[in-house]
Protein backbone atom coordinates (compact mmCIF):
# COMPACT_ATOMS: atom_id res chain seq x y z
CA UNK A 1 0.00 0.00 0.00
CA UNK A 2 2.78 2.41 0.95
CA UNK A 3 4.84 1.46 -2.08
CA UNK A 4 1.83 2.03 -4.35
CA UNK A 5 1.34 5.56 -2.98
CA UNK A 6 5.04 6.41 -2.89
CA UNK A 7 4.71 9.04 -5.65
CA UNK A 8 1.83 10.75 -3.85
CA UNK A 9 3.81 10.79 -0.59
CA UNK A 10 6.72 12.31 -2.48
CA UNK A 11 4.59 15.19 -3.76
CA UNK A 12 3.10 15.62 -0.28
CA UNK A 13 6.55 15.81 1.32
CA UNK A 14 7.61 18.49 -1.17
CA UNK A 15 4.52 20.56 -0.37
CA UNK A 16 5.03 20.13 3.37
CA UNK A 17 8.66 21.15 3.02
CA UNK A 18 7.69 24.35 1.18
CA UNK A 19 5.02 25.19 3.74
CA UNK A 20 7.43 24.52 6.60
CA UNK A 21 10.25 26.64 5.20
CA UNK A 22 8.28 29.52 3.70
CA UNK A 23 5.15 29.71 5.89
CA UNK A 24 5.28 27.93 9.23
CA UNK A 25 8.91 28.60 10.17
CA UNK A 26 8.62 32.39 9.52
CA UNK A 27 5.49 32.51 11.71
CA UNK A 28 7.21 30.66 14.56
CA UNK A 29 10.30 32.84 14.14
CA UNK A 30 8.20 35.99 14.22
CA UNK A 31 6.47 34.81 17.40
CA UNK A 32 9.85 34.29 19.08
CA UNK A 33 11.21 37.63 17.82
CA UNK A 34 8.24 39.50 19.25
CA UNK A 35 9.53 38.70 22.75
CA UNK A 36 13.17 39.47 22.01
CA UNK A 37 15.41 42.45 21.40
CA UNK A 38 17.84 41.61 18.63
CA UNK A 39 19.76 43.05 15.72
CA UNK A 40 20.13 39.57 14.14
CA UNK A 41 23.89 39.77 14.75
CA UNK A 42 24.42 39.77 18.50
CA UNK A 43 22.73 37.23 20.79
CA UNK A 44 19.07 38.19 21.43
CA UNK A 45 17.77 39.17 24.85
CA UNK A 46 14.30 38.37 26.15
CA UNK A 47 12.26 41.50 26.91
CA UNK A 48 8.81 40.05 27.60
CA UNK A 49 5.99 42.30 26.44
CA UNK A 50 8.16 45.40 25.96
CA UNK A 51 8.01 45.11 22.16
CA UNK A 52 4.22 45.01 22.23
CA UNK A 53 4.10 48.09 24.50
CA UNK A 54 6.52 49.97 22.24
CA UNK A 55 4.53 49.06 19.12
CA UNK A 56 1.23 50.21 20.63
CA UNK A 57 2.78 53.46 21.91
CA UNK A 58 4.31 54.36 18.54
CA UNK A 59 2.73 57.58 17.17
CA UNK A 60 1.87 55.92 13.86
CA UNK A 61 0.23 52.84 15.42
CA UNK A 62 -3.32 54.22 15.56
CA UNK A 63 -3.08 55.84 12.13
CA UNK A 64 -1.81 52.61 10.60
CA UNK A 65 -4.75 50.60 11.92
CA UNK A 66 -7.29 53.25 10.89
CA UNK A 67 -5.79 53.46 7.39
CA UNK A 68 -5.76 49.67 7.08
CA UNK A 69 -9.39 49.34 8.15
CA UNK A 70 -10.43 52.17 5.82
CA UNK A 71 -8.50 50.57 2.95
CA UNK A 72 -10.22 47.24 3.66
CA UNK A 73 -13.70 48.82 3.66
CA UNK A 74 -13.04 50.71 0.42
CA UNK A 75 -11.54 47.59 -1.15
CA UNK A 76 -14.67 45.63 -0.23
CA UNK A 77 -16.89 48.24 -1.87
CA UNK A 78 -14.84 48.03 -5.08
CA UNK A 79 -13.01 44.73 -5.13
CA UNK A 80 -15.77 42.55 -3.68
CA UNK A 81 -18.76 43.70 -5.72
CA UNK A 82 -17.05 44.48 -9.04
CA UNK A 83 -15.68 40.95 -9.70
CA UNK A 84 -19.09 39.45 -8.95
CA UNK A 85 -20.81 41.81 -11.38
CA UNK A 86 -18.16 41.09 -14.04
CA UNK A 87 -18.67 37.35 -13.50
CA UNK A 88 -22.43 37.79 -13.95
CA UNK A 89 -21.86 39.60 -17.24
CA UNK A 90 -19.37 37.00 -18.49
CA UNK A 91 -21.74 34.20 -17.54
CA UNK A 92 -24.46 35.70 -19.74
CA UNK A 93 -22.25 36.07 -22.78
CA UNK A 94 -22.34 33.51 -25.56
CA UNK A 95 -19.45 34.79 -27.70
CA UNK A 96 -15.81 35.68 -26.92
CA UNK A 97 -16.19 34.37 -23.37
CA UNK A 98 -12.75 32.71 -23.34
CA UNK A 99 -11.05 35.85 -24.68
CA UNK A 100 -12.76 38.09 -22.11
CA UNK A 101 -11.83 35.71 -19.29
CA UNK A 102 -8.21 36.03 -20.41
CA UNK A 103 -8.47 39.82 -20.48
CA UNK A 104 -9.97 39.92 -16.98
CA UNK A 105 -7.31 37.58 -15.60
CA UNK A 106 -4.38 39.28 -17.36
CA UNK A 107 -3.58 41.75 -14.51
CA UNK A 108 -3.15 38.82 -12.11
CA UNK A 109 -0.43 37.37 -14.36
CA UNK A 110 1.57 40.59 -14.26
CA UNK A 111 4.21 40.88 -11.53
CA UNK A 112 2.82 43.22 -8.83
CA UNK A 113 5.72 45.62 -9.23
CA UNK A 114 4.92 46.00 -12.95
CA UNK A 115 1.27 46.76 -12.24
CA UNK A 116 2.20 49.28 -9.55
CA UNK A 117 4.69 51.06 -11.83
CA UNK A 118 2.04 51.18 -14.55
CA UNK A 119 -0.35 52.97 -12.21
CA UNK A 120 2.46 55.23 -11.08
CA UNK A 121 2.42 56.65 -14.60
CA UNK A 122 -1.40 56.72 -14.65
CA UNK A 123 -1.35 58.85 -11.48
CA UNK A 124 1.46 61.16 -12.58
CA UNK A 125 0.28 64.72 -11.85
CA UNK A 126 1.76 65.97 -15.16
CA UNK A 127 1.44 63.67 -18.19
CA UNK A 128 -0.40 60.91 -16.32
CA UNK A 129 -3.22 59.11 -18.13
CA UNK A 130 -5.91 59.90 -15.56
CA UNK A 131 -5.22 63.63 -15.55
CA UNK A 132 -5.16 63.61 -19.36
CA UNK A 133 -8.63 62.07 -19.30
CA UNK A 134 -9.78 64.76 -16.85
CA UNK A 135 -8.29 67.43 -19.11
CA UNK A 136 -10.15 66.00 -22.11
CA UNK A 137 -13.42 66.65 -20.23
CA UNK A 138 -12.16 70.11 -19.15
CA UNK A 139 -11.86 69.05 -15.52
CA UNK A 140 -9.04 70.20 -13.23
CA UNK A 141 -6.20 67.70 -12.62
CA UNK A 142 -5.96 65.83 -9.34
CA UNK A 143 -2.95 65.16 -7.15
CA UNK A 144 -3.87 61.48 -6.95
CA UNK A 145 -1.04 60.29 -4.72
CA UNK A 146 0.03 63.63 -3.25
CA UNK A 147 -3.23 64.50 -1.51
CA UNK A 148 -4.37 62.85 1.71
CA UNK A 149 -7.97 62.94 0.46
CA UNK A 150 -7.31 60.90 -2.70
CA UNK A 151 -4.20 58.84 -1.93
CA UNK A 152 -5.92 55.96 -0.17
CA UNK A 153 -8.69 55.49 -2.72
CA UNK A 154 -6.03 55.62 -5.43
CA UNK A 155 -4.30 52.65 -3.79
CA UNK A 156 -7.64 50.83 -3.60
CA UNK A 157 -8.11 51.21 -7.35
CA UNK A 158 -4.66 49.73 -7.97
CA UNK A 159 -5.34 46.79 -5.65
CA UNK A 160 -8.75 46.13 -7.23
CA UNK A 161 -7.33 46.11 -10.76
CA UNK A 162 -4.46 43.82 -9.76
CA UNK A 163 -6.55 41.21 -7.94
CA UNK A 164 -10.07 41.16 -9.40
CA UNK A 165 -9.21 38.56 -12.05
CA UNK A 166 -8.88 35.66 -9.61
CA UNK A 167 -12.10 36.52 -7.80
CA UNK A 168 -13.96 36.90 -11.11
CA UNK A 169 -12.98 33.42 -12.30
CA UNK A 170 -13.93 31.87 -8.95
CA UNK A 171 -17.34 33.55 -9.09
CA UNK A 172 -17.75 32.50 -12.72
CA UNK A 173 -17.05 28.87 -11.83
CA UNK A 174 -19.65 29.06 -9.06
CA UNK A 175 -22.22 30.61 -11.39
CA UNK A 176 -21.75 27.87 -13.98
CA UNK A 177 -22.56 25.25 -11.35
CA UNK A 178 -26.02 26.69 -10.72
CA UNK A 179 -28.67 24.37 -12.25
CA UNK A 180 -30.28 26.17 -15.23
CA UNK A 181 -33.65 24.77 -14.18
CA UNK A 182 -33.71 27.27 -11.31
CA UNK A 183 -33.41 30.20 -13.70
CA UNK A 184 -36.04 28.71 -16.00
CA UNK A 185 -38.47 28.34 -13.10
CA UNK A 186 -37.80 31.94 -12.03
CA UNK A 187 -38.44 33.19 -15.58
CA UNK A 188 -41.72 31.29 -15.70
CA UNK A 189 -42.70 33.06 -12.49
CA UNK A 190 -42.05 36.38 -14.20
CA UNK A 191 -38.78 37.22 -12.39
CA UNK A 192 -36.60 39.80 -14.07
CA UNK A 193 -32.82 39.75 -14.07
CA UNK A 194 -32.49 41.56 -10.74
CA UNK A 195 -34.93 39.20 -9.03
CA UNK A 196 -33.17 36.19 -10.54
CA UNK A 197 -29.87 37.45 -9.14
CA UNK A 198 -31.43 38.13 -5.75
CA UNK A 199 -33.46 34.94 -5.35
CA UNK A 200 -31.42 32.42 -7.35
CA UNK A 201 -27.83 33.53 -7.95
CA UNK A 202 -26.93 34.94 -4.55
CA UNK A 203 -28.47 32.08 -2.49
CA UNK A 204 -26.80 29.48 -4.72
CA UNK A 205 -23.38 31.14 -4.44
CA UNK A 206 -23.70 32.18 -0.80
CA UNK A 207 -20.90 29.98 0.55
CA UNK A 208 -18.49 31.16 -2.14
CA UNK A 209 -19.43 34.78 -1.44
CA UNK A 210 -18.78 34.33 2.29
CA UNK A 211 -15.49 32.57 1.66
CA UNK A 212 -14.32 35.29 -0.72
CA UNK A 213 -15.38 37.93 1.81
CA UNK A 214 -13.15 36.38 4.45
CA UNK A 215 -10.22 35.90 2.06
CA UNK A 216 -10.45 39.46 0.76
CA UNK A 217 -10.56 40.99 4.22
CA UNK A 218 -7.57 38.91 5.30
CA UNK A 219 -5.65 39.93 2.16
CA UNK A 220 -6.46 43.64 2.24
CA UNK A 221 -5.63 43.94 5.93
CA UNK A 222 -2.08 42.96 4.94
CA UNK A 223 -1.72 45.57 2.19
CA UNK A 224 1.93 46.51 1.68
CA UNK A 225 3.09 46.71 -1.95
CA UNK A 226 0.82 49.63 -2.92
CA UNK A 227 1.80 52.06 -0.12
CA UNK A 228 5.44 50.94 -0.26
CA UNK A 229 5.85 51.54 -3.99
CA UNK A 230 3.46 54.42 -4.66
CA UNK A 231 3.31 56.68 -1.62
CA UNK A 232 5.87 55.57 0.97
CA UNK A 233 3.14 55.87 3.57
CA UNK A 234 2.43 59.52 2.75
CA UNK A 235 1.21 62.08 2.39
CA UNK A 236 1.13 62.87 6.13
CA UNK A 237 0.88 59.16 7.01
CA UNK A 238 -2.42 58.95 5.11
CA UNK A 239 -1.49 55.60 3.54
CA UNK A 240 0.62 54.00 6.27
CA UNK A 241 -0.73 50.47 6.72
CA UNK A 242 0.00 48.00 9.49
CA UNK A 243 2.20 45.90 7.20
CA UNK A 244 4.08 49.00 6.02
CA UNK A 245 4.62 50.08 9.62
CA UNK A 246 6.04 46.62 10.33
CA UNK A 247 8.48 47.17 7.46
CA UNK A 248 9.52 50.54 8.92
CA UNK A 249 10.08 49.03 12.35
CA UNK A 250 12.23 46.25 10.91
CA UNK A 251 14.22 47.88 8.11
CA UNK A 252 14.20 51.60 8.92
CA UNK A 253 14.50 51.44 12.71
CA UNK A 254 16.17 48.00 12.77
CA UNK A 255 13.79 46.99 15.56
CA UNK A 256 12.91 43.46 14.54
CA UNK A 257 11.27 42.60 17.85
CA UNK A 258 8.85 45.52 17.59
CA UNK A 259 8.06 44.57 13.99
CA UNK A 260 7.41 40.99 15.10
CA UNK A 261 5.14 42.19 17.89
CA UNK A 262 3.07 44.28 15.46
CA UNK A 263 2.88 41.30 13.12
CA UNK A 264 1.57 39.13 15.94
CA UNK A 265 -1.10 41.72 16.76
CA UNK A 266 -2.19 41.77 13.12
CA UNK A 267 -2.29 37.97 12.97
CA UNK A 268 -4.31 37.84 16.19
CA UNK A 269 -6.84 40.34 14.81
CA UNK A 270 -7.21 38.32 11.60
CA UNK A 271 -7.56 35.05 13.52
CA UNK A 272 -10.33 36.52 15.67
CA UNK A 273 -12.15 37.83 12.60
CA UNK A 274 -11.81 34.52 10.75
CA UNK A 275 -13.05 32.54 13.77
CA UNK A 276 -16.09 34.81 14.22
CA UNK A 277 -16.89 34.73 10.50
CA UNK A 278 -16.61 30.94 10.27
CA UNK A 279 -18.74 30.46 13.37
CA UNK A 280 -21.38 32.83 12.02
CA UNK A 281 -21.38 30.98 8.69
CA UNK A 282 -21.77 27.62 10.43
CA UNK A 283 -24.67 28.86 12.58
CA UNK A 284 -26.46 30.27 9.50
CA UNK A 285 -26.41 26.94 7.69
CA UNK A 286 -29.90 25.44 7.33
Amino acid sequence: MVRRNLTAYGFLCAALFCFTVFAWYPMVREFILSFQKTDLINPPTWVGLDNFKAAVQDPAFGEAWLNTVEFTVLALLCGYAVPFVVALVLNELRHARAYLRFVVYLPVMLPPIVAVLLFQWFYDPGPGLFNQILGFFHLPPLAWLDSSSTALISLVLVSTWMNMGSATLIYLAALQNIPPELYEAAELDGAGILKRVRHVTIPQTRLILLLMLMLQIVATMQVFIEPYMLTGGGPENATVSVAYLMYQFAFSQMNYGQAGALGMLLMLALLVFAAVQLRTTREDKP
